[in-house]
């Protein structure tokens, strides 16, 4: 074969999959609002616009004038206050759970489930505590529901190439990771929930399932105490202090550790996590472009010389990147639509599923029993399936 009949073909099975999904019957996407408590997400609403496979049909939102703006920017008619009527009334494939608040997750999938869709896209932190995890995931294996979580990162092809840096010579062996929160007003618990889930999402990828975790938290440099205990913003639940720290077990066999402390300084660059290896040190910064960097070298040994920052593309350190819009298009969330849409096709689990959002609700909740239990190691899956701090007495 010459290399313009091997272009020529590969050009042709690439337009394949747009030609399938033209084949197909549109899914029809039901998208959930609440304007002044998380509105509409990150972009969790638009994204099916982007898609010709969907259709979004209708929109929930019990405030009047924003389900009017919502229907405006979608460009369609169907608009209800009650998203357990609409979800009734026009029984769509897909359900979009657009609010950032926590508290409204667990009704809004559970609502979806029961009412047949075939997919959820759910903003994040997915819920509030295990037990509320549960009783989703519990409803989606009842109803066969595929529910993906809006950990972006994730679905970035940029990890790929990050497994090859880790596997190899040069990166010599991973000894730790380290996670860091945006460290801005909202350090502690609240960084370690609206933030930290996504870096917590990455831990578990590379690290593995969580086996135990340790954790503590403080106020002003000082261990919290029950006075410190206070109700959460953006429908959190139950948090304390300004100041945690976490140390997690992997199934990998390697330790990672989660730090957020309130107005560190740091300008929000902490925000990610670092893989540390023997010879070199990995740094991945959420949400940012390139994702990556690889700084070579003994992260213990100094060297006469600056360590150079290497970009890391998806095509590998220090090579020009040549796939930016797939990267767009995980940025802002073409990417992980189409693979839940995929997933309801093929029968499989969504790339960041279920289980992987209820990993990451068992993470930040076991710091809080570890804190209640005076910093003693918990193992996963948490026997206490609630929000810790409620069942503090003294500390």
């Amino acid at each position: 074969m010459t290399r313009r009949t091997f272009l020529a073909t590969t050009a042709s099975v690439a337009l394949v999959p747009n030609a399938l999904h033209a084949a197909k019957k549109r899914l029809r996407i039901a998208v959930i609002g609440h304007t002044g408590r998380g509105n509409f997400g990150h972009g969790l609403d638009t994204v099916w616009l982007r898609l010709e496979e969907t259709e979004i049909v209708a929109a929930s939102d019990p405030n009047e004038q924003g389900l009017a703006k919502e229907l405006k920017k979608l460009k369609i008619a169907k608009g209800f206050s009650d998203y357990h009527k609409m979800l009734k009334e026009m029984r769509p494939d897909v359900v979009a759970v657009c609010p950032r608040y926590a508290d409204l997750h667990r009704d809004m999938a559970v609502a979806a489930a029961e009412t047949g869709a075939k997919g959820i896209y759910i903003e994040k932190p997915f819920c509030r505590t295990p037990a509320e995890a549960d009783e989703i995931v519990a409803a989606c294996q009842k109803h066969g529901t595929k529910l993906a979580i809006a950990h972006r990162n994730r679905y970035n092809p940029t990890l790929q190439a990050i497994d090859d840096v880790v596997a190899g010579e040069e990166f010599g062996r991973l000894l730790e990771i380290r996670g860091r929160g945006k460290g801005d007003r909202r350090g502690g618990v609240e960084d370690l929930w609206v933030l930290g889930s996504h870096v917590l999402n990455l831990m578990q990828y590379f690290g593995g399932d969580p086996l135990s975790c340790s954790g503590s938290l403080y106020r002003d440099g000082r261990r919290a105490s029950k006075a410190d205990v206070r109700k959460g913003g953006e429908g959190l639940g139950l948090m304390a202090g300004n100041e945690l720290h976490a140390r997690y077990e992997f199934s990998k066999g390697v330790i990672g550790t989660f730090d957020s402390i309130a107005n560190d300084g740091t300008r929000n660059a902490g925000f990610g996590l670092q893989l540390i290896g023997s010879k070199g040190i990995v740094n991945i910064q959420c949400d940012r472009t390139p994702l990556a960097h690889l700084v070579p070298g003994n992260p213990f040994q100094p060297t006469k010389e600056p360590r150079p920052w290497i970009p890391i593309t998806t095509a590998g350190p220090g090579v020009p990147e040549t796939n930016g819009a797939v990267l767009t298009e995980t940025m802002n969330h073409v990417r992980p639509a189409r693979d839940l849409i995929d997933a309801i096709r093929a029968d499989r689990a969504p790339l960041c599923d279920v289980q992987q959002a209820t990993w990451t609700v068992e993470m930040v909740c076991a710091v809080l029993e570890s804190h209640r239990q005076d910093g003693r190691a918990v193992s996963f899956p948490l026997k206490e399936r609630v929000n810790a701090l409620a069942k503090i007495r003294d500390l």
